[in-house]
């Protein structure tokens, strides 16, 4: 794994690798917030998708002691570093941590599934204005197409997944987006037209 470092997110100090593993933002921090007003003092299963190093997953769980939170991460320098960060806290009882697809490896029904995907469209990776963005893994930045692939994905896994009244959080293009499973169709043309906008 690259170099370690740490850097603050919600309130929780984080291991993390610079150009390995995407750096956690100030501007991901409201999907948490949106999330723990979701979860209040109610028992939740919540799923972190694309944890990285486990930013989304930990916050929620130190936060929300009733909740039991799966990180999943398709990279295995992103499990290993959510596991060395899950470890640091001690909630290794609560936080499950999945190298996986999406909701690959995943067994529980869901009441919050959670996500920052790759959102930028490949041919976007050259440009100037994105030009802070290649210090990260280009991976866990760009995507094929209008690069909503990963997120038409999510909304198809979440609708199988979800509880009832179960929503899903997703952070694009610096917004945050939820809708309960009865809206996801609702939500992923919202996504949509936000694609369309930018």
């Amino acid at each position: 794994m690259s170099p370690v470092r740490e850097a603050t997110f919600s309130g929780v100090r984080l291991l993390t690798a610079p150009g390995r593993v995407m750096t956690p933002r100030s501007t991901t921090e409201p999907l948490v917030e949106r999330a723990l007003a979701r979860i209040g003092s109610t028992p939740a299963t919540v799923a972190d998708v694309g944890s990285g190093s486990g930013a989304i997953a930990i916050a929620i769980a130190v936060r929300a002691p009733n909740a039991e939170v799966w990180a999943v991460d398709s990279n295995a320098e992103a499990v290993e570093l959510t596991r060395a960060n899950v470890m640091r806290y001690g909630l290794g009882g609560r936080v499950h941590v999945v190298r996986g697809d999406l909701l690959d490896g995943v067994p529980a029904k869901l009441d919050i599934v959670a996500a920052n995907l790759p959102y930028l469209p490949e041919r976007l990776a050259g440009e100037r204005d994105f030009s802070d963005l290649l210090v990260e893994p280009l991976d866990a930045v760009f995507a094929p197409g209008d690069g909503l692939g990963p997120y038409r994905r999510l909304l198809a896994a979440s609708q199988r997944r979800l509880t009832e009244s179960g929503a899903l959080l997703v952070q694009y293009r610096g917004r945050i987006f939820e809708a309960e499973r009865s809206r996801l169709g609702d939500l992923l043309a919202e996504l949509e037209q936000q694609a369309l906008a930018a």
